[in-house]
Formats: C-alpha cells, structure tokens, sequence
C-alpha cells in the first residue's frame, strides 16, 4: 500500500513564498535555515569542535548549506542518504567597479552569470539583492526588492532586422540596465545607496557578492491555475523540496536507518568549483566529521560512505508543445506529471539501473509517479551536481528532478502539482 500523501497544493504555495525570499543564494540559504530551526536543527560552525550527540545540525557557507539529522543511537558506521540541488541561477552580477552611464543615463556595470536566456532580461523590472562584507570582516544580506534596474530593449524603429534576423545582444554592451539620470557619474554611488539602504554607516562595506532578480512575484497561471510561473525554480525548487523532506523525516526519525542530508551547493551554473560548490570539499567534510564526532574512525566513514546513495535533484526539461523535434522522440516529460529520472548513458548524469531501482522504490512507497529523461541524439545534454558528486565521494549518486519549461530564464514555468510530488518522493527516499 502507498504511503499517505505528505505535502499537497500548500508545498507549492509556500515554494512560491521561498521563491520570493530567496532573491539570491545567499538568501536562499537563509529561508532554508531559518525552515530547519523550526524543526529543531541548530547552526553549527566549521572551526568549532563538533560532538557527536543526536538531532539536527546545519552548516551555512557563504550560499551553500549542509543539513543532517543523528537518529539517536546511529552507530559511526551508518550510512548517508543525501539529497543534492543548488542555489545558485543564471543571472546579471555586479561588477567590481560597478558605477558607469553614458549620454545623460545612469547605469550599473554587470557581468553574466551562468548561462542565462538573455532576452528575457530586456524591459524587466530589477531588484538588486546579494551580500555586502563590512570592515570586520562580517556579512550583512541585502535585497532592493522594487524596481530599481531595468535593461532597456531597442526600439524595432531602430533595428528592422530584428524581425527577420532575431534578436542580437553583446553581453558587453547591451546588457548593462540602467537606474537613474545624470551626466556626473560618481564611483561609489551604488554601495552609498546599498549602505544607506541596509542603515549602515558610510565607507563601511569594503566587498560585495550582488545580482540582479526579477520583482515581479511568482503567480499561478492558467485557466484552472495548473501551473506555477515563478523565478529561480532551477534550483530553488529543489532546495525547497529538500529542506521541507528533511524537516518533515527529522520530526519522526528517531529510528531512521540512515543519517539523512541535504547538501545546497552554490556555482553549479559555472562549474561548481569552488569552496561552497558541489566540486569542492564541503560535503566530503561535513560527512566525515559527523562520523569521527561519533566515535568513528576511516574504517567507519569508508563503510558509511559506501552504503550511502545520493539523489542530486536539479530541474529538467518538459517536452515544448513548439519545439517538440528537440526532444527525444520517445521521452517526452510532461508537467504535472511527476518527478524525471535523468540519464545520460556519457555520464552527463549520474544515474544508472541501480540507481533507478532506487528512485523507482521511493516513488512507489509515496504513490508519486515518475517519469524519464534523456536527451534528444543531437542535442548536446547539460549536466549537473551528480557526476561530480559521485566521482568526488564515491558516492551512489542518481539524477532526478522536475520538469519545467523555460529553463535558464528570468522567469521560469512549472506544473503546480510537480513540487509536492518530488517533496514527497524525497521523505520516501531519506526514510529508506
């Protein structure tokens, strides 16, 4: 018999809440900690000692996190079950020296992140959110949440072969969005703005991670609403997931056969390498010292590691009613129709018939239905956390997610019962 239904319709609308809080990954990792504190878990920091005693605990680095919850009595050997995703999305970031304009316009210099579809940038109302570093060295998080910015489109009067030829932008110079007027363009004129706006003193921030987010709210769509457009999903609907299926497993997991994670990375858009992406050591580290604070010695963390599975969660593509030949002619994902097992058999994605047993068996014990994935022939095949978490750990690893259209765009589209089945097929899979 099928497991009753954990998360319904109200996932999704509080998915669209989290959407809007998490104007960047930074702030992403913050509404997924301040969820977990809720439930019970507690921050931990990395240079303090760490003890080995049962419950929730979280480790926040820059825009990743890493949460796990100790059933009690879990023995140093006991396996790992991981739920991977990113918080991190193509977007405009500021620039080191981020003051410019010409011609009686003022404008900020910004720089591509990721792969974003550019065009869907143009003649958008922009906030500004992000982090700012102070003198001492702390962090402070800031969101503009109002139209501040917008890129503004030529006007077709001013390019005709726009409609035969399509639209040409140089990432140089046509996506810089502009913010006000004035001939006297002064350096420091941005952070002036952002220290007043955060009430902090004058000449106090000395460094800033800051990106451009579309203002306009996520919304149901559709004449019965069966749909969710919203920005950020790829990932954000992930993360989201995961943190509600941690908190939901922690709340009755005493028992728990396996130590249940969720690993939020950042950069996966440009390559995950780095201290806080999926390429870099922070996971490896974290399960590890969860094993040695409980008594565990390189034995214990090299059999943990080898009877755990990790299921790297990422958004996928739906099969486009207009561009219907991109696709796999046999594999045609639907919206609405259930989490995607994702393969790839040149390694793009980790999954492989083990791994899909696994996934398979999560699903049938929540009474979700999945669906699959594969890349058309000729169609080169993105990639995502999951080979990189498998080839780094040792780890099992399997490639899922959601199908959503519109991937890589300032405003994203998915089904509105899709979140809430993938949240609960993950409860299934960290309860084992």
């Amino acid at each position: 018999m099928s497991a009753p239904s954990r998360f319904d319709r109200g996932h999704t609308d509080d998915l669209m809440s989290f959407l809007t809080a998490s104007p960047s990954p930074y702030h992403a990792v913050a509404a997924a900690a301040e969820r977990l504190e809720k439930a019970g878990f507690r921050q931990v920091v990395e240079t303090d000692a760490w003890d080995g005693t049962s419950g929730g605990r979280y480790v926040l680095r820059g825009g990743a996190i890493v949460a796990w919850y100790v059933p009690e009595a879990a023995p140093a050997h006991a396996p790992f079950r991981i739920i991977g995703a990113h918080t991190d999305s193509p977007n405009l970031r500021v620039k080191p020296l981020p003051d410019t304009g010409a011609h009686g316009w003022r404008q900020v210099a910004v720089e591509i992140y990721g792969g974003p579809l550019l065009n869907s940038w143009l003649d958008r109302d922009l906030g500004l959110a992000g982090r700012l570093t102070l003198r001492d060295g702390s962090t402070r998080l800031v969101n503009v949440d109002r139209p501040l910015l917008r890129v503004p489109q030529l006007a077709i009067h001013l390019d005709r072969s726009v409609a035969a030829e399509g639209l040409k932008l140089d990432k140089q110079r046509h996506l810089q969005p502009v913010w006000g007027l004035g001939n006297d363009v002064r350096d420091g004129d941005l952070i002036a703005f952002l220290e007043e706006t955060a009430r902090l003193g004058a000449g106090e921030v000395t460094g800033w991670d800051l990106m451009v987010h579309s203002v306009e709210p996520p919304a149901h769509l559709g004449r019965d609403k069966e749909l969710v457009a919203g920005p950020r999903m790829d990932n954000l609907l992930s993360v989201h997931a995961a943190t509600a299926a941690l908190a939901a497993v922690a709340s009755g997991g005493s028992d728990l056969p396996y130590i249940p994670v969720l690993a939020a990375f950042d950069h996966e858009e440009n390559g995950s390498q780095s201290d806080t992406g999926a390429d870099g050591p922070l996971l490896g580290s974290v399960l590890e010292r969860s094993v040695f604070a409980r008594g565990g010695s390189y034995e214990d963390r090299a059999r943990a590691f080898a009877g755990s599975v990790c299921l790297s969660s990422d958004t996928g593509h739906a099969v486009h009613p207009n561009y219907a030949e991109r696709h796999d002619p046999t594999h045609h994902p639907r919206v609405n129709g259930g989490p995607i097992l994702k393969v790839n058999v040149n390694n793009r994605y980790a999954t492989d018939g083990s791994g899909r047993a696994v996934f398979a068996a999560a699903c049938e014990k929540a009474g979700v239905p999945f669906q699959s994935f594969v890349s058309n022939n000729s169609m080169p095949c993105g990639t995502t956390i999951g080979p990189i978490t498998a080839a780094r750990h040792g780890i099992k690893t399997v490639d899922i997610g959601v199908a959503i259209l519109s991937m890589h765009s300032a405003r994203e589209l998915c089904g509105v019962d899709d979140p809430h089945l993938l949240a609960n097929a993950l409860v299934a899979f960290l309860e084992g």
